[in-house]
């Protein structure tokens, strides 16, 4: 159907649209729980909160589940050496997640206010430290992750875990905490009324504009950055080892791409105008304009860091020559050929199941709604 070197680009995209999936879809809900605490003041308004998301978040956590599965399907070696080296940070992000599902199921079961307080705060936890990690994740990996293998191929880790919350990693967080509740905001925008939705415009306006002051603060930032060229390596439909290939380290290198095609610019573009577009739709309280565009601002994020990669996938700081590109991190051609199927015929499916329930479910969640259904809503 394709060839090897095809089948590895199409790979790399389609990891992208996993990831982006995962931001869009669970990013909302996420955006709402780290919200929830502040937006919402009484019992009724935080259950409005919970029950515009109650219908669709154990489902979108399913854009995470597959993004990962890919990963470790189609690059294994990133797989491999990300979980293996970064094993404490990735283990936060699934203690802290492990309190969402919790969160949703028990919050309400007990009517005392000190243990529904404490679940709501569990639900700020499991929404927001994730939405920081993985931006703090994506600090690290611009900057470089020390790493090398061994001559077996085995990957040696020589970092630890503080080292991870530098300034630079720690500001792309930050910029992908706002990213997520900017978005959260307005998909809150789309579901509630009146003086939820008021407070939900007035946070979507806030981080929005963070996110936007982020985003630009990180692109100057990365343009002075010491990033990664290949400068040598096998053809790319050959079979590779990481090993087989001479990478340099040049200032203003993570813009390379960017200058040999600049129809690329059209991503971090895409980035501000969907911000920008997300809070003019959010000001006048047009809810799903806003959750399109700040759907679209995460495209543009996402993909620009992924653009300015291109061809790195996790890059060494260690040993330069030993990073991971889209070209020897891969499966065999085969297993590429078996998965582009599966996906080109399930991804549809979940598209057009995940469309139609939210259509269904549409509409308004209010605290008269809440009160007349207490015992069956969350």
């Amino acid at each position: 159907m394709f060839d090897y070197e095809t089948l590895k680009l199409i790979w790399w995209l389609l990891v992208g649209v996993l990831l982006l999936g995962f931001a869009v879809m669970d990013g909302h809900d996420m955006g709402m729980g780290a919200l929830l605490p502040f937006v919402a003041k009484t019992d009724s308004e935080r259950r409005v909160l919970i029950n515009s998301v109650a219908p669709h978040w154990d489902g979108n956590q399913v854009w995470f589940i597959t993004a990962g599965g890919a990963i470790f399907a189609a690059w294994p070696l990133v797989y491999a050496t990300a979980f293996s080296g970064l094993y404490f940070a990735l283990m936060a992000v699934l203690w802290a997640m492990f309190l969402r599902p919790v969160g949703f199921d028990y919050r309400s079961k007990v009517a005392d206010p000190r243990w529904r307080s404490a679940w709501d705060w569990g639900i700020f936890v499991g929404s927001a430290v994730p939405a920081l990690l993985f931006g703090v994740a994506f600090g690290n990996v611009l900057q470089g992750v020390p790493f090398h293998y061994e001559d077996d191929m085995r990957s040696v880790y020589t970092g630890t875990f503080w080292a991870l919350l530098n300034p630079f990693a720690l500001l792309v967080g930050v910029l992908s905490l706002s990213m997520i509740i900017f978005h959260g905001a307005n998909y809150l925008i789309v579901r509630t009324e009146g003086v939820l939705q008021t407070r939900a415009r007035r946070a979507s306006l806030i981080f929005g504009a963070l996110m936007l002051l982020l985003f630009a603060l990180c692109g100057v930032l990365v343009a002075g950055m010491h990033g990664y060229t290949l400068l040598s390596a096998p053809e790319a439909g050959a079979m590779q080892s990481p090993l087989d290939k001479v990478v340099a380290m040049q200032s203003g290198a993570w813009l390379g791409n960017f200058h040999k095609l600049p129809l690329l610019w059209i991503f971090p573009a895409l980035g501000f105008f969907g911000a920008l577009a997300g809070m003019a739709f959010a000001a006048k309280l047009k809810g799903v304009l806003a959750f399109v565009a700040s759907s679209v601002a995460m495209l543009g994020v996402i993909f620009t860091a992924g653009v300015a990669m291109f061809p790195f996938v996790l890059p060494s700081s260690e040993m330069p020559n030993h990073s991971l590109t889209l070209w020897d991190c891969v499966s065999s051609e085969r297993t590429l050929e078996v998965m582009l199927w599966v996906a080109l015929v399930m991804t549809p499916i979940v598209v057009a199941y995940t469309g139609w329930a939210y259509r269904l479910m549409r509409g308004k969640i209010t605290t008269a709604h809440i009160e007349a259904n207490d015992h069956s809503v969350y």
